[in-house]
């Protein structure tokens, strides 16, 4: 049985505490500032609470020390305290940031580190590069990647067809830090909820558009052999447009404090989402001009014992998954990990990553 450390007692981390401790493997230390957070983390044996502080550097190098990983599920602008902690106390670290700038800082955390820093582990970025990178080995040359992901309400009912599924400080930050890309095989920045697009997939229409992060280290890891890469964010139409005039007409991307306490008081958070997954990769086999798409849906349902929502399922089996294939030895044991240095098979077939595969999930719950 190994010792994790989860920082963050919400919705992510509990779920991943709940899902490590069910198995029987892990001894779960769960972190959090906020004492009323650590009294609502499910009761289980293999599961302890501890008060911490992450700027108290001291107090979180002395509680990760001697255990095998932490899992960091804290706002993104603490992660990278986070991180040098764990160079510190020479333990594996993995996270779910989406921040482009605190990726950056564990890479060089992790420059002669004699641990794993694995950044990024959950939905997007995490398995979105995962799949594209798997995708993307299907041709001689590669022409376009394609990357969509959206957490979204399965049963919209108000103008901006959203409820808060996650954290809102992360769902600020990606709607206004500036997006990676590849255009024209050149790596550059474009400025979030830009460039919006329509699809449909099983009879429903959906709005895409640019969001920060999403992308991950695929676009240095595919560098020179793209013409063109990007993610962007998945929501019902109409979406966007009213995103952009409280951004914008409202000057809300500068005063955050306020945009947060309008989503968390006039947005209600919902259990029933779905999370919908949509890669597209174009390019070259044997001559001809190719098109692989991976598309799937996963849905809120029960995880070990417990109702969770979809986002909660696909965010915390995706850290999951990576820390038992590094406990399995399946990952390098140390230095920077990046999520397309996974491959996708190990993913699914693993027991915390079948939850993204719907046959393996509907088998589940009919026995």
């Amino acid at each position: 049985m190994k010792d994790i450390v989860v920082i963050g007692a919400g919705k992510i981390g509990g779920a991943v505490a709940l899902m490590l401790a069910e198995t029987g493997s892990y001894k779960v230390f769960v972190t959090d500032h906020d004492q009323g957070q650590l009294a609502k983390v499910d009761r289980h044996a293999a599961i302890s609470t501890v008060a911490v502080d992450i700027a108290d550097h001291k107090s979180l190098v002395d509680v990760l020390r001697g255990k095998f990983a932490v899992l960091s599920a804290a706002p993104f602008n603490l992660t990278g305290k986070i991180a040098q902690a764990a160079l510190e106390a020479s333990v594996h670290y993995l996270d779910l940031t989406e921040d482009v700038a605190t990726t950056k800082k564990v890479e060089e955390l992790a420059n002669g580190a004699k641990v794993a820093f694995i950044p990024q582990c959950g939905l997007a970025p995490g398995f979105i590069s995962i799949v594209a990178n798997d995708l993307s080995k299907c041709f001689d040359t590669l022409d376009s990647v394609r990357m969509r992901v959206g957490a979204l309400p399965q049963y919209p009912s108000n103008a901006l067809n959203y409820n808060l599924t996650w954290s809102t400080d992360g769902l600020i930050n990606e709607y206004i830090e500036p997006c990676e890309a590849v255009v024209e095989g050149k790596l550059v920045t474009v400025p979030a909820m830009e460039e919006r697009e329509e699809f449909s997939l099983d009879g429903v229409t959906y709005e895409a558009f640019n969001t920060s992060g999403g992308l991950g280290t695929l676009a240095k890891s595919l560098a020179g052999r793209v013409r063109t890469m990007n993610y962007r964010t998945i929501r019902y139409p109409g979406h966007q447009a009213i995103i952009k005039a409280l951004l914008n007409d409202f000057n809300l991307k500068n005063r955050r404090d306020v945009l947060k306490d309008l989503f968390e008081n006039a947005l209600p958070a919902t259990m029933q989402d779905v999370v919908v997954i949509f890669v597209t990769v174009c390019g070259w086999k044997d001559g001809r001009y190719l098109q692989e798409t991976y598309a799937n849906k996963v849905y809120a349902g029960v995880v070990a014992g417990k109702k969770m929502s979809a986002i909660q399922i696909t965010t915390a089996a995706g850290i999951a998954t990576v820390l038992d294939l590094l406990a399995d030895g399946k990952l390098p044991q140390k230095g920077f990990i990046r999520q397309e240095e996974i491959a996708l098979q190990d993913f699914l077939i693993n027991r915390f990553g079948r939850v993204y595969d719907p046959e393996a999930m509907r088998l589940k719950q009919a026995l």
